[in-house]
């Protein structure tokens, strides 16, 4: 029987071998219709909303049908799951609750069904900030459906490697989850109008925001779909805190006016953020899970395959090649700067690997992003030839 290991490693090969060609031609032809629903970031509202009103209906079901102790679901999970809150007003809910054990639903089950619509939708809030032809790009059907069906059975393995009394629900609610969202989505997708960041200022804005949604996603995450709302308060400052950068950051995008033309710099940073993201969609979680489960030179080389794709055809659109190769050696002084950068995020204390990884990149994209807005400055106080388009 292929192992849970195996079964990752095997999907991030076929996740980027298919994923990456299928986003790739997707982004270069003319996107699906920018959309006439709202925006993903109100269904993304609406999705994590779910999520935590099925955490309170989860609490008091462990409360008054369990008296409190999670063991009977706990045993079969890893270590780090099941903090429940436990507060007076919690405790009250719980005891004026009519049939709590109606509530047994609430066991791992609705988070199956609403796991992948939330990640999905995140991503697509992302794409829009970074590009909206591409984020529309990753709603043509088939870049969509192969999203939806690698993030599901990379969540099914994840399931049937930690099996317990609820694993064949979960399984059968992940695969009508994955169906319903792809095919939702495609056939209505969601409002992602707007344009690409074209200026420093704009791309560090982007990058903020999405920096901040990041940090709500992995609060969603330790606090809701691991089923520890009693971290919640802990982390609520945290939350609050991310939420003001990513409405500030937002606010001050949609004030922004027309910009200049930028330069080459910012133009690199622009175009190839977004088509990374772009062709990083389909393989995004095989390549996350395969961190813990799978092969680590095989998440290397599936996500340098990534990166590669989308610095040739970030390059292809971008460079003057009679600029070629002062455009290196200024991307190159950009680049090691952000891996310097970058390399701060080993200095905290261990924590989620996903921690590390948004710290990483955060800190790599925004000194990336100043260096190349400097360099362009300089270029074009110095009238240098060939940094136009």
């Amino acid at each position: 029987m292929i192992t849970a290991g195996a079964g990752v490693d095997l999907l991030v090969a076929v996740s980027v071998l298919a994923g990456v060609p299928l986003a790739l031609r997707a982004g270069q032809q003319p996107g699906p219709r920018p959309g006439d629903g709202r925006g993903p970031g109100f269904w993304l509202a609406l999705t994590v909303a779910a999520i935590y009103l099925n955490q309170a209906l989860f609490t008091v079901y462990v409360l008054r049908v369990h008296h409190g102790d999670p063991a009977f679901i706990a045993r079969y999970l890893p270590p780090g799951w099941f903090d429940l809150a436990g507060g007076a007003a919690m405790r009250a809910v719980a005891a004026a609750f009519p049939a709590p054990e109606l509530l047994e639903f609430s066991v791992l089950r609705v988070q199956a069904l609403l796991e992948l619509p939330f990640v999905v939708l995140a991503y697509l809030c992302v794409c829009r900030w970074l590009d909206p032809v591409r984020a529309r790009a990753l709603t043509a059907p088939a870049v969509l459906w192969a999203a939806c069906v690698a993030y599901s059975v990379v969540f099914g393995l994840v399931e049937w490697g930690l099996r317990n009394p609820y694993t064949t629900d979960d399984l059968v609610l992940r695969a009508v989850s994955c169906v319903v969202t792809a095919a939702l989505l495609a056939r209505r997708p969601p409002r992602l109008t707007g344009r690409a960041p074209a200026s420093g200022v704009e791309v560090l804005l982007a990058v903020g925001s999405a920096a901040a949604l990041g940090v709500l996603v992995l609060v969603v995450y330790d606090t809701a779909l691991l089923y520890n709302l009693g971290h919640l308060p802990r982390l609520l400052p945290v939350a609050a805190v991310a939420g003001g950068v990513l409405a500030v950051a937002r606010l001050l995008t949609r004030r922004a006016g027309t910009p200049r033309e930028p330069g080459p710099g910012i133009r690199t940073v622009s175009a190839g953020l977004a088509w990374f993201a772009a062709l990083f969609f389909v393989p995004a979680l095989p390549i996350r899970y395969a961190m813990d489960l799978g092969t680590p030179w095989l998440t290397v080389a599936g996500a340098s395959v990534v990166a590669g794709a989308a610095v040739v055809v970030t390059v292809r659109e971008v460079v003057d090649p009679a600029g070629a190769g002062r455009w290196l050696a200024r991307m190159s002084v950009a680049v090691l700067a952000g891996l310097v950068a970058a390399g701060a995020a080993l200095l905290p204390p261990p924590t989620y690997p996903e921690v590390r990884i948004l710290l990483a990149a955060a800190l790599f994209l925004t000194v990336l992003t100043a260096v190349c807005a400097a360099t362009d400055r300089a270029a074009a106080r110095a009238g240098s030839p060939h940094d136009g388009p």
